[in-house]
């Protein structure tokens, strides 16, 4: 069993790897061990970055229209959240990290220890490909198992209906979620690295990152610089795409990507969700 206090030895900002990213890694795991090696270090990325990413949406939220120039690029321009509306929706996740959350990381801590760290760092291409493979495999599960709920009347309404209370999405909705839901997803986010070999680093910025898309994808906000106009020939969804997943619930089931939605054929653009019926 991993002695999660171990380190595997390594001379201190070792360039004999050739990495670029060997001295960042040196110093994150030397000077820092402590805290990266906790297994509530993941949980740490996650709600840092929920509320870091959620605070400029939220900002332009209650300015509104004395924002004129980021106001233009909400989706539903006649729908805007409440600072009651926000605090309900933070209070619940507090709720569910507290009482949920945080025990079974607590449980899985002592269950499947962390390993030592790694004394070597990953290339730039293994870094980027394994976020891009995490963020894949995710997205093909969520996927699946999303459909499945919204199919399903007694899933849908014991499971995810919650998180459709809010049909017109903002930023901190990404986590409104129930609670099966909520611990299925920290499941897969924290295992699918594991599954696909992932250095630390590979899973740390696979955290931050697939929470900065589904804070953006709940944002509300049609944002020019926002990933889906970045990401070519339509293969991610973004905000838009996952707006109308709020109002018209039997389409763009996807939490990322598009090519599942494409492929099964449940995909809508907002230019079409008007002509569907809302159920």
């Amino acid at each position: 069993m991993w002695n999660k206090s171990e380190l595997l030895p390594a001379p201190p900002f070792s360039s004999s790897s050739g990495l670029i990213l060997q001295p960042f890694w040196d110093y994150i795991r030397l000077q820092h061990h402590s805290t990266v090696s906790s297994p509530f270090f993941p949980l740490l990325i996650t709600l840092s970055g929920y509320f870091f990413f959620s605070l400029p949406f939220l900002t332009i939220d209650l300015l509104g229209k004395k924002l004129p120039s980021f106001h233009q690029y909400k989706i539903q321009q006649a729908k805007q959240p409440t600072l009651q509306e926000m605090a309900t929706c933070l209070w619940r996740v507090l709720y569910q990290y507290v009482v949920f959350v945080i025990p079974a990381m607590v449980i899985n801590s002592f269950l499947m220890p962390s390993p030592p760290l790694r004394a070597t760092a990953p290339s730039v291409l293994e870094l980027g490909s394994g976020v891009l493979g995490c963020l894949l495999l995710f997205d093909f599960q969520y996927y699946v198992w999303h459909v499945v709920h919204h199919r399903h009347r007694y899933l849908y309404r014991c499971v995810h209906a919650l998180h459709h209370d809010v049909t017109a999405p903002f930023a901190l909705v990404t986590q409104y979620l129930g609670t099966p839901e909520l611990l299925t997803i920290g499941f897969w986010s924290n295992s699918n690295p594991l599954l696909l070999g992932c250095h630390p680093l590979t899973s740390w910025l696979f955290t931050l990152v697939s929470t900065w898309m589904s804070v953006e994808d709940h944002s509300g906000y049609d944002m020019p610089w926002a990933l889906h106009h970045i990401v070519p020939w339509g293969l991610y969804g973004g905000a838009p795409a996952h707006d109308v997943h709020h109002q018209k619930p039997h389409a763009n089931f996807a939490p990322f990507f598009s090519h599942w939605d494409k492929v099964f054929g449940t995909a809508i653009s907002a230019d079409a969700a008007s002509s569907f019926p809302d159920k």
